[in-house]
């Protein structure tokens, strides 16, 4: 059997969301192949720490540190090693490719994009002018902007025009993210995502319907799955409208012309293989209403895995268990 290292938790905003999806794999990963060792990561000052805390807890509640020397733990007297890490680590350090980074020095294989696509996908900004450069999908006009570096607000409002959506640059879960309407609006919209990070995308809004394309590799094939439509209650797709009951509608597979789920499909395939992906990847796109252009929304490189998450909706929609799609991506790696 594989010892395998479930890594969950994060320094972000984002570790409440990523210890939900660690239980679902938790439970889903096979007990016949795989022996799980679930680590909590947790940021400096949680549990009254100096330091960031790497801990696994045994099944009797006992606390063990992981070993950062050899990412290893000791449990009664047993040092344990790992065949590879399953990382469901959002946001920062599992999705901007400081995970990675580490791992791959120690040569652990991980289900993950590797150090380089991790962290160049999870900078949104950056991300847009490399899928832009590519030219298969729409990207919508942008400005990046740095903190304590010159910004002018009526040079970004004549530029992006109104509405415009405010998002931190290097985020998840739509933590700080405001949709602004007029001029006055865009100075503490920017504000309020600087709180969440150090840089700021400011993207020109596009009007039509939501979609969602997850996808892995296994036996060195692409297993792309249905699309799934987003339909919020609100004005768009926030942290309230992604995790609290009721407020979206998620329809997998999307009600949508077969044209264009096969373009949103084929144009998700084309950028997993041009950003160097690997694991489970999900992408988002925007469908314009009146052209039916394809926007790109954004690249998940670390999608949620709750039970009501939308790459597990997708897996069951085609006819998948989570277990054998948990047992796919891993043995992709080893």
């Amino acid at each position: 059997m594989k010892n395998i290292a479930l890594l969950a938790g994060g320094y972000s905003g984002e570790n409440v969301i990523s210890i939900r999806s660690a239980e679902v794999v938790e439970k889903n990963l096979d007990p016949v192949l795989f022996n799980v060792y679930k680590i909590v990561i947790a940021p400096a000052g949680a549990d009254l720490q100096s330091v960031p805390s790497w801990i696994h807890t045994t099944a009797d509640g006992e606390q063990i540190p992981v070993d950062k020397n050899d990412f290893s733990l000791t449990i009664d007297g047993k040092h344990i090693k790992f065949d590879a890490a399953f990382i469901i680590v959002h946001g920062t350090p599992g999705e901007d490719g400081k995970l990675q980074g580490y791992l791959d020095m120690l040569k652990i294989p991980y289900s993950t994009c590797d150090a380089v696509t991790s962290a160049l996908t999870f900078n949104k900004g950056f991300c847009n002018k490399i899928v832009k450069n590519l030219n298969v999908v729409n990207v919508s006009d942008s400005v990046h902007i740095f903190k304590n570096k010159p910004y002018n607000i009526s040079e970004i409002a004549e530029s992006l025009g109104f509405p415009c959506f405010v998002k931190p640059n290097c985020g998840g879960s739509s933590i700080g993210m405001s949709k602004v309407k007029t001029i006055e609006e865009l100075k503490p919209a920017i504000d309020r995502a600087f709180e969440e990070d150090t840089q700021v995308l400011i993207e020109k809004f596009v009007k039509g319907r939501e979609f969602s394309c997850g996808m892995f590799r296994s036996k060195g094939e692409k297993i792309i799955f249905p699309i799934t439509e987003i339909i919020s209650k609100k004005e768009f797709f926030d942290y309230e409208a992604k995790y609290t009951p009721g407020v979206t509608d998620e329809i997998t597979p999307a009600q949508v012309d077969e044209r264009y789920s096969k373009l949103m499909q084929d144009t998700a395939s084309i950028l997993y293989d041009e950003l160097n992906c690997a694991g489970i990847v999900r992408f988002d796109f925007i469908l314009e209403d009146g052209t039916n252009d394809l926007y790109f929304l954004e690249v998940n490189t670390v999608p949620g895995q709750s039970e009501n998450s939308i790459v597990p909706q997708q897996a069951r929609a085609m006819g998948m268990t989570i277990q054998e799609l948990y047992t796919q991506v891993l043995e992709e790696i080893f």
